[in-house]
């Protein structure tokens, strides 16, 4: 199986990236949003792989971290979603946002990705409530931060997120406002704006 790739970039769309590697062979891969964001504009890349065999062909699909690569994995196992399927997910989300939305049961987010229905989104987060942990990245980008968010704290990432924030940046925010003791709504929004 070919987990990981990195070489020259040929060509690169929203949906796909042509990479050659030193041995002169060229990869066609089937790219998440974030991986697309993550080789634009340079001449040499590198992805997290994941092959899939059929009857019918091979298909390569890549992904920018092994986290993202991970959540991937976590997605094509729920039945009725293939890996199409889930590079789309991951193309309209990223994977915090995609783990939030399971964590909260916010089937409306989960629906919002073009293609997915509203039963699938349901059959999501029913079967992989319990095998996510909601995290998100870190200031460095380097190692995901653990987030613990209640449904109170629903309200004010909704607020934070009518104020421009993604729901990623909104939840860290209310986590650290958490974490310094911020208790009820109006201090836990005021704590999290300070942070931001």
């Amino acid at each position: 199986m070919i987990g990981y790739i990195k070489g020259k970039i040929l060509s690169l769309t929203p949906d796909t990236a042509l990479i050659e590697t030193a041995s002169g062979v060229g990869f066609e891969v089937l790219v998440t949003g974030t991986a697309y964001n993550s080789l634009a504009g340079k001449k040499e890349g590198e992805l997290f792989t994941y092959m899939q065999v059929r009857e019918d062909g091979v298909g390569l699909f890549g992904f920018s971290s092994l986290g993202e690569k991970e959540m991937f994995l976590k997605l094509v196992s729920v039945s009725g979603v293939g890996p199409k399927m889930g590079i789309a997910i991951l193309s309209g989300l990223n994977a915090g946002e995609v783990a939030t939305a399971i964590a909260t049961n916010d089937v409306k987010r989960l629906s919002a990705v073009k293609g997915m229905g509203k039963k699938t989104a349901e059959r999501i987060i029913l079967e992989l409530r319990e095998k996510v942990s909601v995290t998100v990245s870190s200031e460095k980008g380097s190692e995901p931060v653990p987030v613990v968010i209640t449904n109170g704290d629903e309200d004010a990432v909704v607020a934070l997120m009518t104020l421009g924030f993604t729901r990623a940046e909104s939840v860290k925010a209310i986590s650290r406002a958490r974490a310094q003791g911020a208790n009820d709504i109006e201090e836990i929004i005021r704590v999290a704006l300070q942070g931001m």
